[in-house]
Order: structure tokens, then C-alpha cells, then sequence
């Protein structure tokens, strides 16, 4: 069973940073990607950010502000989240899983992190 945890979220002003890490332990597959969704109120989840093996893909509304990185000594997956806006507040997701071609199946999942973004 692979555990995921969050951590690193809160709340920031307008044009602020956070970093969320998460934390992984328990069983890990070789060659799966880590990524990061979000989950507005009200709506589904969308992809903010996914990694693997160096590889990464962004969703469009974040690209130049969030970067996604891995520390694989340490099954550690980070989302650096630069000049936030309102529109991002949100709770976010780490989760891992397959990613092939233009698809990415998370099949597992952490509990969450909010992150408010408001002045």
C-alpha cells in the first residue's frame, strides 16, 4: 500500500510563494510519474503539475509559476507555487500513478492541503 502526505499549504497574500511537499512511504512502483491536482468548491479535481524521470507537464494556467521536482532519495515530490493569485485557492492533491503518452491515471492519492491565497 503507497501512503502519500501533504504538507506546506496555509495561507498567503497576492504575489506570494508556497512549496508543498509530500511525502511518500509503504510500497513505490518503479517508473510511475508523481503529480499535484487541485480541487476548487464545487467543481472536480484538475492537474496542476506531474514529474517522472525528469519529464514534467504543467497545466496552462500555472506554467512560469509552479514548479514541480522530486527528491527520489527521499520519495519526496515538491510543488514550488510562485506569484499565487486568488484563483488559486484551492485544495491540492499529490498523487501517483502511471503516465503514458498524454494520459495520467493517479492511483493513489493524499488527503489534501489547503492553500488560500487572499489579502
Amino acid at each position: 500500500q503507497v501512503q502519500l502526505v501533504e504538507s506546506g499549504g496555509g495561507l498567503v497574500q497576492p504575489g506570494g510563494s508556497l512549496r508543498l511537499s509530500c511525502a511518500t512511504s509503504g510500497r513505490t512502483f518503479r517508473g510511475l510519474a508523481m503529480g499535484w491536482y487541485r480541487k476548487f468548491p464545487g467543481t472536480q479535481r484538475e492537474l496542476v503539475a506531474i514529474i517522472r524521470d525528469g519529464a514534467t507537464k504543467y497545466a496552462d494556467s500555472v506554467k512560469g509559476r509552479f514548479t514541480i521536482s522530486n527528491d527520489n532519495a527521499e520519495n519526496t515530490v515538491y510543488l514550488q507555487m510562485n506569484n499565487l493569485k486568488p484563483e488559486d485557492t484551492a485544495v491540492y492533491y499529490c498523487n501517483t500513478g502511471p503516465w503514458v503518452g498524454d494520459t495520467y491515471n493517479p492511483a493513489y492519492w493524499g488527503p489534501g492541503t489547503q492553500v488560500t491565497v487572499s489579502s
